[in-house]
This record gives C-alpha cells, structure tokens and sequence, in this order.
C-alpha cells in the first residue's frame, strides 16, 4: 500500500517507528496531488517547497531522538479562510487574493504544534457562503465521486480532498453545515465540533468582529477517512489559544452515560421532504447502533422546524447588515445571486424579532439539553436530499431545494452542538450519510457511535475521481 493511502493514524505511527519518513510521506502525498487534482480542483494552492522542507526538518529531529508530536510528519490541508502566517487568507474572492495573513490562526498552529505537514491550501466559495464549491477565483471543485454534483460546501475542497486521498486529515469549519455536508457529498467523515471546543480565532479579522450570530455558531473541524482520525485530529485542534477567549478547557471524554445508551432517530425531518435513501441511511444506522446494544426509538426532539427558522432570522439578519453589502462590493456574479436568492428566500427580521429570536435560542437550547439528558445521542440525515446538481443554487426554485435539504444541518450550529457525519449506504456513485449529534463537549459520544457504525460499513478508502 501507498503511503497517501494510510489515515493518519497508521502513518504517525510508520514514520514515528522508522518505517516510513516524513519526506517520503510528503512525496507521496504531493504525488497524489499532483495526479488527482486536476481533475477535482480540490486544493488551489500547493505548498510543495515549504512542505518538503518541513519534512526533512521532521525527519531531522526524528534522527537526534527529539520527543516526536502525534501528527509528525503527516501530510495536511488546511481551508482558504483560515489564516496561515505568509498566504493569502483569500476566502475564494479576488480583491483578497493578495490578503496575506501575517500569523496563523490556532487551528493552523496546533496543527503544526501536532507536527502536521501543510501541503496545501483547499477551495471555499466565496467568502464561504455556499454549499457549492465554486468561486471566480480559483474555479469549481468538483464531487470525485459524480463531478455532477456539488462537493458540498463551504469546506467543499476539504471533503473532496480527503475523499480523494490528498492527505488523511483536511481542516474545514461549519457555520451551517459547512463541515458535515462536505462529508457527506464525498462520502468521507467530517466532525463539526460544538461551541468553543476548537479555539475559532481568525487574527485578520480581529479589527473587525463578527456578527453574534457567528460567534455562537462558526466552529472548526476535521475531514477524515476514519473515526479515529477525527478524534485524533480533534485532540490536537483543540489545543488551547487564548486569544480566542470562548475556547473551552474541557476533557476529551466526559463521564460515562447511563448504559444502555439511548438514541433518538430521525428518519424523516419534520418540515419537508426526505429522500427514501437518506431516510433509509438513518434507519439502517440506527440498526447497526442497535446491534451494538444501545437502545434507539423513533423520537423527535423538541421544535425541530422553529429552529430551522431561527437559524434563518438570526443568520440572514446578520449577513443583511454585514456581509451582504461587501459581497455585492467583491463577490463573484454566482455568489452574489445565491446570496440574493436567499435574502429573498429568508427575509432579514427587524431589531425588536431578531432580539427574541436569540433569546428563543436560549430556551429552545434548554429544551433540547434536557431532551439529550434522556437521549444522549441523535441520528438524522445530513442532508434530507442527495446532493445537488452543481450551481443548483443560481434559480430561485434551486435555492430553495437547497434550504429544504439543508434543514438537518442547520440545528446543530444553532445550538452550539457538535455532529458527526458518517457514510451510511450508498446511492448510485455516492454515499448516502447521517450526522450523529449529542450535548456540548460530548463529541466523544458522537466518535463512539460513529465507530460502531464505521465497524458495520466499512472504513471509506481513497478513491480514483470519476470523469
């Protein structure tokens, strides 16, 4: 087997052992790029120079018998919005294309801190406000598996990336799905992690704030082949960084529930449509769960659809005010009519609506907290549909299907939970998926059951794209 081919667990642990170096992992991994790239357009800046040069560094202090950190030597990507010291954090938009971040973000850094090699930077849409990877910038990335379809996004390269074995482990973040969907399209694994978890801090941005919609909701996360490299790739993202000051300082693993444990599913979202194989995929997890001998009931938890709404009136409101103007300002034409077609869709709330919207989050949170006290995890789709066709988003009926799909996603960052997306099944080329979502800081819970289930359908392996 090819050394791209490993997930990170296995290849820290070939390069820690002298099995495999740091050089020759890179040189593997640039290799993979280079022959499957092209036809994905998944990562829009390769840093070969740099990341061959940190590889003989690695495999340096490997030699003086230096303690070696848990990603040591392994291959990464990280996403265009996230700032690292010396690249542009263009986020998909040409007046930022010469944007260069003057130090890294925390995710950035603790991924170095973890002795992650950087090899490239993965594609976003424009200002990472789709869930069609595509900007007029750097181009379309397209689904490995159908390039018919979206990659999903925002974290679109990121998902196509690691789908494509372009490393093992590609950082992305989730305001709205922005982790979990790409997962979902490309039939990988993709941990949005809850509130405060991960350290979000961006320093380009710190002059001028973000709205508090983003604030509660924006969290990083990782893209992976297998659950235990989420986990890895969790431990070592959450490191602490107090410039962020919402970073939380808590356990990996929190106590252990009251066994059996009790899973609620969801097969079908109240709201709208559900695809037969999605409802499916959640109802065929739930077996696998069951066969491992927790306990799963259909139950809904409380007042899914108003949440649906919330994110909506608080999301939309804050973009109307901030980000909708400088799209208009430095958008592409495609970004630009999707986020139209969305303020049209959803109309932005005035102040008095928008101030009981937030504090309706608040008790819809408790609600759902004391619901996760009794069922400590749920399982719904990730998406209600299959993935979209590419730039479904670009007509006013498109847009909407998008939003129908997207209903799932949407309650996890609204209140501040974390998700697991995990393939399920498949449909045609594509995998279907469901995420798995528990209690703040219980992302250990939600890796538990996504391992169960990983057990029943397999570990996903890299895959040639589809032309």
């Amino acid at each position: 087997m090819e050394l791209w081919q490993y997930d990170a667990t296995d290849l820290a642990r070939l390069i820690r052992n002298g099995q495999a170096s740091a050089v020759e992992a890179v040189d593997s991994v640039l290799a993979r790029l280079h022959k499957v790239n092209p036809a994905i357009n998944a990562v829009v800046r390769v840093l070969e120079d740099d990341a061959r040069a940190q590889a003989e560094t690695a495999d340096a202090a490997r030699a003086r018998g230096h303690a070696l950190p848990p990603l040591h030597g392994v291959p990464v990507t990280t996403k265009i919005n996230v700032d690292q010291a010396g690249l542009p954090t263009d986020n998909g938009v040409i007046p930022l294309k010469d944007f260069i971040a003057k130090e890294d973000s925390p995710v950035v850094a603790n991924l170095k801190h973890a002795g992650a090699i950087i090899v490239g930077r993965t594609n976003a849409p424009a200002f990472s406000m789709r869930i069609f990877t595509d900007n007029a910038l750097h181009g379309r990335t397209l689904n490995p598996r159908d390039p018919s379809v979206t990659p999903g996004g925002s974290s679109g390269g990121a998902g196509a990336a690691v789908a494509a074995g372009i490393g093992p482990i590609a950082h992305g973040n989730d305001i709205g799905g922005s982790v979990r969907i790409p997962a979902y399209c490309n039939g990988v694994v993709g941990l949005r992690t809850g509130f405060a978890r991960i350290p979000s801090f961006n320093p380009s941005a710190a002059a001028t704030g973000r709205p508090i919609g983003a604030v509660l909701m924006a969290v990083q996360g990782p893209h992976t082949r297998t659950v235990r490299d989420a986990r890895l790739a969790l431990e070592v993202m959450a490191r602490g960084d107090r410039r962020d000051w919402r970073w939380n300082d808590v356990p990996m693993r929190g106590p252990a529930p009251a066994r059996p444990i009790k899973v609620a599913i969801v097969p079908e979202v109240p709201g709208g449509k559900s695809h037969p194989a999605q409802v499916a995929a959640v109802r065929q997890a739930g077996k696998h769960l069951q066969a491992a001998g927790y306990v799963v009931e259909e139950v809904l938890p409380p007042d899914m659809e108003r949440g649906v709404a919330l994110w909506h009136e608080i999301c939309v409101t804050d973009m109307h005010g901030g980000l909708w103007p400088t799209m208009q300002k430095m958008g592409d034409p495609d970004g630009i009519t999707a986020m139209r077609l969305w303020l049209e869709l959803f109309k932005p709330v005035d102040l008095a609506t928008y101030v009981a919207a937030m504090t309706e989050r608040e008790s819809l949170l408790f609600r759902w907290m004391s619901f996760l006290q009794q069922w400590p995890l749920l399982i719904l789709p990730t998406l209600c549909d299959l993935p979209l066709k590419q730039g479904a988003d670009l007509t006013r009926e498109g847009q909407q299907q998008v939003f129908d799909a997207m209903r799932p996603a949407l309650l996890a960052p609204l209140l501040g939970l974390p998700g697991l997306a995990v393939p399920v099944g498949s449909h045609g080329k594509l995998r279907t998926g469901v995420q798995i979502m528990s209690m703040r800081n219980r992302e250990d819970l939600c890796l538990d059951a996504g391992e169960v289930i990983e057990a029943a359908e397999g570990v996903v392996v890299p895959i040639d794209p589809v032309k």
